[in-house]
């Protein structure tokens, strides 16, 4: 076996090419740029295309709304659905949905929230130079 290796290996020396000859070359900075940009445009592609397909998961069912939701349990909840006017109280559980009560009138809207404003915040600077004497 070893006389076998030792008459090959100077032919295989012989054929063998340089080290690096066939290796690519590194990619230049625009070249870099330019597949990120692809890469960026398929994904945004991608995500128009699947707004635009039928069965699409982004749009919200048309005269169905979720009012509100409360945890009742580590895998139940009781939701309020406004079905083109008419509020249901419904329980969602893993074995199945089911219709508790169908509310005689709607639910009053929650205010929308608001931004805190930001004039009437403390000034920090002050804050952490009292804050900084309590502790000395």
């Amino acid at each position: 076996m070893i006389a076998l290796l030792a008459a090959v290996a100077p032919a295989a020396g012989k054929l063998a090419t340089p080290v690096g000859q066939h290796a690519a070359t590194t990619p230049s900075l625009f070249g870099a740029v330019f597949m990120l940009l692809m890469v960026l445009g398929l994904i945004v592609g991608l995500g128009w295309l699947l707004k635009r397909l039928p069965g699409g998961q982004f749009r919200p069912a048309e005269g169905l709304k979720v009012v509100a939701s409360l945890n009742v349990g580590a895998k139940e909840r009781v939701v309020v659905v406004d079905v083109n006017g008419q509020q249901l109280l419904l329980g969602v559980s893993p074995g199945g949905i089911s219709t508790l009560h169908a509310l005689p009138e709607p639910l009053p809207q929650a205010p929308a929230p608001t931004l805190p404003n930001l004039k009437q915040l403390p000034n920090f600077a002050q804050l952490l130079s009292q804050k900084l004497r309590k502790d000395s």
